[in-house]
Order: C-alpha cells, then structure tokens, then sequence
C-alpha cells in the first residue's frame, strides 16, 4: 500500500495538501534546483516570486516559472485568491542523466554526464491568522501600493476605479468644497485672532517700554538733585570751615595793636 506523500505535506494517504504544478526534463541538476527551491519554501507568493526575480541562478527563471502556473491552477481550477496563497512544498526530483564522453590521452576516455531535474511546487491557501498578520501589515505600510510594495493587476485595478470613482462622483466632490470651505473660513478666523493676539502684545511691550524709560528718567532727575545737594552743604561747609580759621588770627592781631597803641 502506497504511503502518504511526505514531501508534499500531505500525512494521510489519498490527502491532497494544495494545486500543484511540476515542470518536468529541466535540464538541470536536481542539487541546483534545491539552493534555489529552499528560498522559497513556506513563503506567501508575492514574497516568493520577489525573491526568485533577484536570486542569482539560472535555474531560478524555471522554478519562477512553476510557481506562476501553480498560482494560476490554483485560481483558475481551485477558485482560490492569488493573494492568499502560500508555498506549502516544493521540491526537485532528479531526471534521466544523458551521458557522453570525452577522448582523453592514451587512448581513454571520460564521460560527461548532462543531468536533468522534475521541479515541483504546491501552493496552498493560508490560515486565516496568517491573512490577518498580512493585511495588517500592508495597512500600516500604507496599504499594498504603499512604499513601492508590488501588487496584483486586480488590486490595482480596483484600486484605480475606486480613485476615479471619488474623483467623478458628484457628492464627494460637493464634500470636498465644503471642506475646504470651512477649512479657508477655520483658516481666516485663526488668522485674525493671532493678528490681535500679535497687535495687543506690540501695544503691551511699547507701554512696558514707555513706563520703563519714565521710571529711568525720574530715577535720574532724583540722583541730579541729591547731588547737587550734596555739593551744595559741601561748599557751605568748606566756606564755614575757612571762615573760622579765619577768625581767631585776626583777633590775635586787634589785640596786640591794641597793647602796642
């Protein structure tokens, strides 16, 4: 009795794990096929296909190949959605080796041996957590046009029809006018309230200014009058002084003349 596929994940005998697509007599070696088939192993196929477009290996452009009609008998005779899709399995089976030979020296001869390969990939739909993790992150990147992130024909094309749709539909573009208006009216009403705002702060500092030079002046008119003050009792003071130094010496003098007389 033939056992269940294991390498094409399926674990019960009869049990069919996706759509499959095979591409058989590539001329290649299975071991090539693998490096390259071991990429894209377990991936969704939008990421697959991204990774076998840059993947330096001639035999990439076949298993790219596969992968592309895999998708599409998943879409066209499973009714599956491309986006939804993932690599469950994919593996290279080895193919009939053609062999030639080669004269070497002495008369012998080696041989050449020209491998080939049967690539298989099965595609499978993804669990629905796994879909909700997708999306999510598409949406926070801006949706699945955004930041160059590739997309199929038929999201872009839905996407194309609802811009033109926003674009022609009356209503919305009545929205937007009055949007606008009240963002220019919102706009205006602001513009007046800083310009007052600006005005009574300008009228605030000139009238701190003013008050500020009266009260240096007056300031200064008070200090020039304690000093002349001061300057005044001086000199009066210094008059005193020489007066009464004065004074006594001409006394002195009265009386001796008076004595002599």
């Amino acid at each position: 009795m033939t056992g269940p596929k294991l390498n094409e994940k399926s674990f019960v005998v009869g049990e069919r794990s996706g759509t499959k697509a095979t591409a058989k007599y590539v001329r290649a070696s299975a071991s090539k096929a693998r490096v390259v088939l071991d990429l894209i192993r377990g991936l969704d196929v939008v990421s697959a296909d991204q990774v076998l477009q840059f993947t330096d290996r001639h035999i990439a452009r076949d298993v790219r190949k596969v992968l592309a009609s895999a998708v599409a008998n998943a879409v066209n005779n499973d009714d599956q959605d491309a986006e939804e899709l993932f690599v469950v399995a994919c593996f290279a089976d080895e193919g009939p080796t053609l062999k030639r030979f080669r004269p070497r020296a002495r008369g012998r001869a080696s041989r050449i041996n020209k491998r080939s390969c049967h690539i298989t990939v099965i595609v499978a739909r993804m669990s629905d957590d796994r879909i909700a993790v997708i999306q999510a992150r598409q949406e926070r990147a801006g949706g699945s046009a955004g930041r160059g992130r590739p997309q199929t024909s038929a999201a872009s094309r839905r996407a194309r029809v609802e811009r033109s749709r926003k674009k022609t539909s009356p209503e919305t573009a009545a929205e937007e006018a009055a949007i606008d208006t009240a963002t220019a009216e919102a706009a205006d009403e602001q513009d007046v309230v800083d310009t007052t705002a600006e005005l009574a702060a300008d009228v605030e500092t000139e009238v701190a200014e003013t008050e500020a030079q009266e009260t240096a002046v007056e300031t200064d008119d008070v200090e020039t009058t304690e000093e002349v003050e001061e300057v005044t009792e001086a000199s009066e003071g210094s008059a005193s002084d020489e007066l009464d130094e004065a004074d006594p010496t001409d006394g002195a003098e009265t009386s001796g003349e008076a004595e002599k007389n």
